[in-house]
């Protein structure tokens, strides 16, 4: 065995701070090197949104010790880069909220009893709660900080700890590597201060929040409606499911407040249960997860049902066609549907407006902002750079101001109440639309023919390859250094490259001119190929799993032809890789 591993593996095994029945746990696999490796090769790291892994005792597992350690050392930034300036607007104080996943209340108790023993105080709501209110608390309370606890649509084996900003954004720079920094520094448990919950809630220093502000966080929600009046609300049906997670109560209190009289919640589904009993992927991009939902709509007769993830930041929805066929839309479907109702039905949108997506999301947004004339913005994957954009239009950083945004996972925000994905209000629009389409004799499947007839058929395909342990990383390193050598310098699946962008060196490349321009967004390990029939190859490791990512984006005349292409780009890539 390396002898790093077993170094780290015998500090937890022998450690009085580890609990005694987590020693145990380690002890049953001390014969057990294979286990032992995955367990402790590494520390489990910030991604794109914090730390995400399996739980489980060792430092390649998420567990209250792992969290402890993040919590001390983003404690430590605060502490080092509190100012009296910021002390005017924003209170030395940290929000924490958590989903239903199997540890996360402890997680999140032990998140504020180690703030609390380093004089930051902690608002830890009172039951498990949604990520965009999460993101909305941070600004309504006015605290430096914010927390979820949440593995958002990961198998049920996992959990994580996504941290934010006084801005209610997911860190960025110079936040991110600030705090990544002073975990790093963290060398021993014994430089992780912690307190006991009695001693938290005497001295003040950890509050449990009551229910006001999530009446607060309905009304900002309300606020994004566009059509009030819909008589189709009463008589619509649509079947909504929260997956086990936390969108059940919120959604279904703004359904009602809203008008909509025939909601049908999966029953099976409505309680928060992080053994996800019902479902084997808790994840409204996957069909599957559908099972109970359409279940019940064939029963009440309903066309159309909706599914949010266990911290209802994002949101999947299945329609039936006019053949009685269930279609379920991709992420980027339901975002282009989105902006056109927006584009349709919103009144008085200024000039200057910004949609913001990502930079593996539709090309079909390009097309479609320039026929309407407004501006699109491409972020980096991960919406913390969509919420970071809102924040530079209000402070004045960047001229403009914020429409829409939407990642192809099946993220959107409407409005910025919030400053990450939101499928509470995201459901009530969808709701809407769907109610204002009916209203017009019309759907929103025959709404989005009408959008691939007028700007050309796009299709898209995301395709996850997991890769286990260290091993698993070393291949993904090596694939990605093989793509950047320029080992595919002009051609590509036999066609001509066009554009090579590398945003780990900021360097996109005009193929056919041999012209250079700087990418202007931060380093990020991702490679894109456009080629010359607009067809888009994306490669990214993930930020938060152990996954290589794969985004295909063809385009084409006819639904058919379409299909067949992008079916046959995939196959030549990843013969290729």
């Amino acid at each position: 065995m390396n002898k790093e591993i077993e170094v780290r593996y015998n500090q937890w095994l022998n450690s009085e701070c580890i609990d005694k029945k987590d020693r145990e746990e380690l002890e049953l696999i001390k014969n057990n090197e294979k286990e032992i490796e995955s367990r402790f090769f590494q520390e489990i790291s910030f991604g794109t949104a914090g730390i995400r892994g399996i739980r489980g005792i060792g430092t390649n597992r998420i567990n209250k010790y792992m969290i402890r350690k993040a919590t001390q050392g983003l404690a430590n930034y605060i502490k080092k880069n509190w100012t009296d300036k910021m002390a005017e607007t924003t209170q030395k104080a940290v929000v924490i909220a958590y989903d239903c996943r199997i540890g996360s209340k402890e997680y999140a108790m032990n998140t504020g009893l180690v703030l609390a023993a380093n004089g930051i105080k902690a608002y830890l709501f009172k039951d498990m709660h949604s990520t965009p209110e999460l993101s909305f608390g941070v600004r309504y309370l006015k605290t430096v900080s914010g927390i979820v606890i949440t593995a958002s649509h990961n198998p049920k084996e996992y959990n994580g700890y996504k941290v934010y900003w006084s801005d209610g954004a997911q860190l960025v720079e110079p936040q991110s590597t600030g705090v990544i920094n002073e975990i790093e520094r963290i060398k021993s448990f014994d430089e992780i201060k912690i307190m006991s919950e009695e001693e938290a809630e005497d001295s003040k220093m950890l509050k449990i929040l009551d229910d006001s502000i999530d009446f607060e966080y309905f009304s900002e929600i309300k606020k994004q409606a566009l059509n009030i009046e819909l008589k189709e609300k009463k008589t619509i049906k649509i079947v909504y499911t929260p997956l086990h997670g936390t969108g059940g109560r919120p959604v279904l209190h703004i359904l009602k407040e809203m008008g909509f009289e025939s909601i049908y919640p999966v029953l099976e589904q409505l309680e928060g249960d992080g053994t996800f009993p019902t479902c084997v992927n808790a994840n409204p991009e996957d069909p599957n997860a559908f099972q109970y939902a359409i279940k019940l709509a064939e029963k009440v007769g309903a066309r159309i049902c909706m599914a949010n993830d266990p911290d209802a930041d994002r949101i999947g929805i299945a329609v039936k066609n006019k053949e009685n066929v269930w279609e379920y839309p991709s992420g980027n479907q339901i975002g282009l549907l989105i902006l056109n109702y927006i584009l349709e039905n919103k009144k008085n949108i200024p000039e200057n407006s910004f949609v913001i997506s990502t930079i593996v999301s539709t090309p079909m947004l390009d097309v479609i902002a320039k026929e309407k004339q407004i501006k699109l913005y491409r972020t980096l994957t991960g919406f913390k750079y969509i919420g970071e954009k809102i924040r530079q239009f209000e402070d004045g950083e960047l001229e403009g101001s914020y429409l829409f945004g939407f990642e192809e996972s099946f993220g959107y925000l409407v409005g910025t109440h919030a400053r990450d994905k939101d499928a509470i209000v995201t459901t009530m629009l969808l709701c809407e639309m769907i109610a204002y389409y009916q209203e017009k004799g019309t759907s929103i499947l025959e709404e989005l023919e009408k959008l691939y007839k007028k700007y050309g058929y796009y299709r898209e395909k995301i395709v996850a390859v997991t890769k286990v342990g260290e091993e698993g990383m070393k291949e993904n390193s090596k694939l990605m250094s093989m793509l950047r050598s320029g080992k595919y310098k002009k051609e590509l699946i036999g066609k001509k490259i066009i554009y090579f962008r590398d945003y780990l060196n900021q360097i996109e490349k005009n193929i056919q001119t041999n012209k250079e321009n700087l990418i202007d967004l931060p380093k990020s390990d991702v490679i894109q190929y456009v080629l010359e029939d607009g067809t888009y190859i994306t490669v990214r490791p993930s930020g938060t799993e152990p996954k290589m990512k794969y985004y295909y984006t063809i385009n084409s005349n006819s639904e058919e032809t379409a299909e067949k292409k992008l079916e046959e780009v995939v196959r030549k890539f990843e013969a290729l890789v």
